[in-house]
């Protein structure tokens, strides 16, 4: 398998126009060294600061050292439905069944394996793995921190071929150095894409540059496969409200975002030729981690009025037709003051959705690790119930269990988009 990257054609164009404009409004600095979220929609004073600080410490204390008191009780957690992953593929029959859609296997918290339509049956399509962490800890150690109530559903060792692994940020949750060593040591070697301010982080694992690819908001790359069908898919990353952070010295000096991948439009397999013939192409989200408002209580979820993050509709302005899947967190969230200018309740996640132009998604950022004060089977719960009350189809966005597969079409509905998390 070779893989190649480069830019997309509107790539080129795209850079001219930003050149003209100036220092984007993200950055601190005229070089790429420090970001912002540039919105009314965040406000930093409401991060976690001394007083929340004071107020979490017990709760703190119980996560880092994984006290039995802060964790899921076992009746809870036995309710989180979690298989060995299939990747869909069980059978002949099955692969020619799910050729032209896309398969979404949840590996837990954010990571996903996506695997884009085939234009053959029996030949895989473009793979990419977003965000993996299969260490036991998100932590720079592993003898404390928030350790995994559910375990990953499989082992590094059995992830299939992928043609690249997708990062969102730079938090222990979504990049760890244990699973990324491993997987970008493997022969054929995926490539692996990721914000501005990581560079420095893949030279430390001896990641050339040349399959390391650190990109700006809005910066997109055509990547060609040799091993899939279609060869080729585009990646788009995108803006998203959040913060960057490994240690005490390193807040927001890398950046954040979501991702937008895009396939190739394939013929059909059928004897017209026909320009009718032809399978659009599949096009999917990945909000990776990102709050949409700033709440000011934690006892009240803020009126309607609050500014929320103009980019979610930006990026559904710019990819008009809209996202036949779409990876959108819905966890992490209490205490709201402290949580929400990063992370997305499910009332925000529904937003979100409908931002974006999303047919079909499902939820993730939950039943890993304890990481926030929420019930850990509130998100799914309320993701519903949030849903209901926007008008949302019953299934459109719901969540599935760890190692299930979701097959969505191109342009359609999901099958099997489940919901079933009480």
């Amino acid at each position: 398998m070779s893989i190649q990257v480069s830019e997309t054609p509107a790539q080129a164009s795209a850079r001219e126009e930003r050149q003209k404009a100036g220092q984007p409004a993200h950055w601190l600095h005229s070089k790429p060294t420090e970001f912002h979220n540039p919105w009314p929609s965040f406000r930093s004073n409401q991060l976690p600061g001394f007083k929340d600080a004071v107020t979490m410490l017990p709760y703190m204390f119980s996560m880092l050292t994984n006290s039995s008191s802060v964790l899921p009780d076992k009746e809870t957690v036995a309710k989180i439905p979690i298989q060995k992953p299939t990747w869909g593929v069980g059978d002949s029959k099955l692969v020619a069944e799910n050729a032209q859609k896309i398969k979404a296997t949840w590996l837990g918290h954010a990571c996903f394996l996506v695997e884009l339509p085939s234009a053959t049956a029996g030949v895989r399509g473009p793979r990419i793995l977003f965000d993996p962490v299969f260490s036991d800890r998100c932590s720079p150690n592993q003898w404390m921190g928030p350790k995994r109530y559910t375990p990953p559903p499989c082992s590094l060792e059995d992830i299939p071929e992928i043609d690249a692994i997708v990062i969102s940020h730079n938090h222990y949750d979504h990049m760890d150095t244990t699973s990324l060593t491993n997987l970008l040591a493997r022969t054929p070697a995926p490539h692996v894409f990721a914000p501005l301010g990581n560079e420095s982080y893949f030279e430390g694992l001896s990641i050339p540059a040349s399959r390391a690819h650190c990109l700006d908001w809005w910066d997109a790359r055509r990547v060609t496969s040799s091993a899939a069908s279609p060869t080729t898919f585009d990646i788009t990353f995108t803006p998203g409200q959040h913060f960057t952070g490994r240690g005490l010295r390193d807040r927001f000096k890398s950046l954040w975002g979501g991702w937008v991948v895009e396939s190739s439009p394939s013929p059909q397999t059928s004897s017209s030729s026909s320009a009718e013939n032809t399978t659009p192409p599949a096009r999917i989200y990945f909000g990776g981690d990102t709050g949409y408002r700033s709440v000011p209580s934690d006892t009240d979820d803020g009126p309607d009025t609050l500014p929320v993050c103009p980019a979610f509709k930006e990026i559904g302005a710019r990819f008009a037709s809209g996202f036949d899947f779409a990876m959108i967190p819905i966890g992490a969230y209490q205490p709201r003051r402290a949580m929400s200018p990063v992370h997305c309740a499910p009332r925000d996640s529904v937003a979100l959705f409908q931002d974006i132009r999303a047919r079909r998604a499902l939820g993730m950022h939950w039943g890993a690790w304890f990481l926030t004060t929420e019930h850990a089977l509130e998100p799914p719960r309320l993701l519903k119930e949030e849903g209901r009350k926007k008008g949302i189809e019953e299934g459109a966005f719901g969540v599935c269990g760890i190692g299930e597969t979701v097959v969505f079409e191109v342009g359609g509905k999901a099958e099997g988009v489940a919901g079933k998390v009480e």
